[in-house]
């Protein structure tokens, strides 16, 4: 199987290196700055702490597509998605699958209109990683799991395929018969934790030292509201399970978001809160909310650091 991650990042370095150190065939599709630096540094995967081996990684950029890949793994950061599709068009033909990790949902959207519905399977993963200064991908957390499925919760010969093409590559894989749900899930899960953590400034363990844990709870239901008005009801095992991660005390569990922030990086804001928000009813979309109401703080660092001229800090 012939595998295009889009997005050399935290996210495909770490998966993409992962599968190429499995032996698999997989090619990186980037921007030319980040070709440039894998070309000068070098690539490796490592955890935290750990030794690196090098990969030989094959990094390209648009141009050099040669024709259709049966893989496209989507990494990219969702704000780049528009110009990220530009870019992996002449990978995609008939028989191709593309396999997206990014967070929300908009991206189904956009991806079925521009590629067709048909070619589509769900798809989000747990992981903590990041780059080291050399553009090396680092594992943070204890293990990173990828989970995908067919949207309509069907089994297929192609999510067969995808599973066994990433068995024994040194993450875990999971083929899920609900993997829509999940991906609300995750999202009610990083809307809550992305808006208070941004909101507050501060970890969740700072949040229920302030005080806060309860309007935390707040948006937590909020979100779960909304996922509900779309016919996605979150499960109760999963809704406590989040419940206890955002009200943990002690915790030093921060959002990426509020990261991207503090080195400021542009966020997706519009992505993980304004498309959450946008589906809310007519009725609560101009009524105060939390959920509007750290929205519009992001928002309003966005319109600040546009103003101010802030480089984007994007690599991959």
């Amino acid at each position: 199987m012939r595998i295009l991650i889009v997005g050399a990042g935290a996210i495909g370095g770490y998966f993409g290196g992962r599968l190429l150190q499995a032996g698999r065939d997989v090619t990186f599709l980037v921007r030319p700055r980040r070709a440039e630096q894998i070309r000068k540094n070098g690539f490796a995967v490592r955890v935290a702490a750990g030794g690196a081996e090098e990969l030989n990684a094959r990094a390209i950029v648009s141009e050099q597509i040669e024709g259709p890949y049966d893989l496209v793994l989507v990494c990219c950061k969702a704000y780049d998605l528009e110009s990220a599709m530009d870019g992996f068009a002449p990978a995609v033909g008939p028989e191709t699958t593309i396999l997206p990790l990014l967070n929300g949902l908009r991206h189904l959207d956009l991806l079925s209109e521009r590629f067709g519905a048909s070619r589509l399977v769900g798809g989000q993963c747990v992981i903590t990683a990041t780059l080291d200064e050399r553009g090396h991908a680092v594992l943070l957390g204890p293990t990173a799991t990828l989970t995908f499925g067919e949207l309509n919760g069907t089994l297929s010969r192609r999510t067969d395929a995808i599973a066994t093409t990433m068995q024994d590559a040194g993450f875990a894989v999971q083929v899920s018969n609900a993997v829509l749900l999940e991906m609300w899930e995750k999202w009610v899960l990083l809307a809550t934790f992305a808006g208070m953590t941004c909101l507050m400034r501060g970890a969740i363990g700072d949040l229920v030292a302030a005080g806060a844990a309860g309007l935390t709870e707040a948006l937590l239901e909020e979100c779960r509201y909304i996922a509900a008005s779309e016919d996605q009801i979150i499960r109760p095992d999963v809704l406590q399970r989040i419940r206890g991660l955002l009200t943990q005390a002690g915790s030093t569990f921060m959002a990426s978001m509020l990261r991207d922030l503090e080195r400021g990086a542009r966020t997706e804001a519009d992505h993980v809160l304004g498309d959450l928000l946008h589906r809310q009813s007519e009725l609560a979309v101009n009524s105060p909310s939390l959920l509007r109401i750290a929205y519009l703080h992001l928002k309003t660092y966005e319109a600040r650091r546009t103003r101010e001229g802030t480089p984007s800090a994007g690599t991959s």
